[in-house]
């Protein structure tokens, strides 16, 4: 099977129910949820209840950076345990809440009390944001993890209401990655083809991974955080297909088509010489632990360069050209949805709009009746 075929065929596999164990997995995962809600509800507890020497006192002691960070702490492990946030999505959503806290040092409100935190403190916030330069998906993000913090604290009745769920989101601007075509895609993956024979025996491994890598990315339609999170048992030859991880602890299989499978072999073949003894990553550096996101945007950086072609892209690209891809060969959008992980069947309608831009593009060109001449 070509790998124009590969990518035009319907899903291998779909989310996958863990039946085997399950009895045993489950029961570990309720003790673990409970030790980590008593936990959280402690950390509440302590952070709630002032200190004897300020009643004594009876003076309004405002509480300090620690105190706030005592309600984020117990939050992000709220986060991982009950909502099974990824490290990506903790680091993000303690960096956002860390900037709140800092803005909120010349208010008077502190998230430390979160009950004095108001909706103009979070729409001033936000203003704060605009006037720095972020942009307008950052703010979204941003505003997110507000929300979520608050919804937490309502939860545990520290607050009444949610105070940033009254603000509404900016109004985001409407940009895709930028999808390549099939030939540009061809290009990219068979940039091995251009030179070959003229690395050296490291730079030709390199070569060799960095090649699977975007195999995945696009055969498989893999988020990059996918992808690098692959161990070397995730990997099923025999039955061409990938147990992947996805958002939320969502665990699905996912097709590998023909070159998919060989470029997969070939770098395991290469892997051992490159990767550290006990490392259990698919994807390793040049120092033989886990490759990370940002190695991964320069290897895809590198292919453009390499493939001729004058414009780079980014890891999602693939992803991206992956689903667009299958949309205009005539996919049905339920099963994209199966191979790109996605919860909602809404985030894949997207790509239909895409691909929609493309075909009025099309017919604005081909058509004698659509402009007039």
């Amino acid at each position: 099977m070509s790998r124009a075929q590969g990518g035009q065929k319907g899903p291998v596999g779909a989310t996958t129910s863990q039946k085997a164990g399950g009895g045993a997995a489950a029961a570990k995962t309720t003790a673990r949820k409970k030790t980590a809600g008593k936990q959280t509800q402690g950390s509440l507890t302590e952070a709630a209840t002032p200190n004897t020497q300020e009643q004594a006192a009876g003076g309004q002691h405002k509480p300090g950076p620690d105190r706030a960070k005592l309600f984020v702490d117990a939050f992000l492990a709220w986060m991982e345990v009950q909502k099974g946030a990824s490290p990506a999505t903790l680091k993000a959503y303690g960096s956002d809440l860390a900037q709140l806290i800092e803005f909120l040092r010349g208010q008077d409100a502190d998230l430390g009390r979160p009950e004095s935190v108001t909706r103009r403190h979070v729409q001033a916030y936000l203003a704060w944001l605009f006037r720095q330069g972020e942009a307008k998906s950052s703010m979204a993000r941003k505003l997110a993890a507000v929300r979520s913090f608050f919804r937490f604290q309502q939860r545990n009745g520290v607050v009444t209401e949610n105070v940033a769920a009254q603000v509404r989101n900016p109004r985001q601007e409407k940009r895709h990655p930028r999808a390549l075509n099939v030939d540009e895609t061809f290009a990219l993956l068979d940039a091995e083809h251009g030179q070959a024979g003229t690395e050296s025996a490291e730079s030709a491994r390199l070569l060799c991974r960095d090649l699977a890598l975007a195999e995945l990315l696009y055969g498989s339609g893999l988020r990059i955080s996918e992808a690098l999170g692959l161990n070397i048992d995730d990997v099923q030859l025999s039955s061409r297909v990938l147990r992947v991880m996805g958002k939320g602890s969502r665990e699905r299989l996912a097709p590998l088509s023909d070159t998919s499978c060989e470029s997969l072999r070939a770098w395991l073949d290469e892997r051992p010489l490159l990767a550290l003894p006990e490392e259990q990553a698919l994807f390793v550096g040049s120092r033989g632990s886990r490759l990370n996101r940002r190695e991964a945007a320069r290897i895809v950086e590198r292919l453009c360069r390499r493939a001729g072609l004058d414009f780079t892209v980014s890891p999602h690209s693939l992803r991206h050209s992956f689903a667009t891809h299958l949309l205009s060969a005539g996919a049905d959008l339920r099963s994209v949805q199966e191979l790109l992980g996605h919860r909602r069947l809404t985030t894949t309608q997207r790509y239909t709009q895409v691909s929609l831009e493309h075909l009025m593009e099309a017919y604005d060109k081909a058509h004698p009746k659509a402009t007039k001449k």
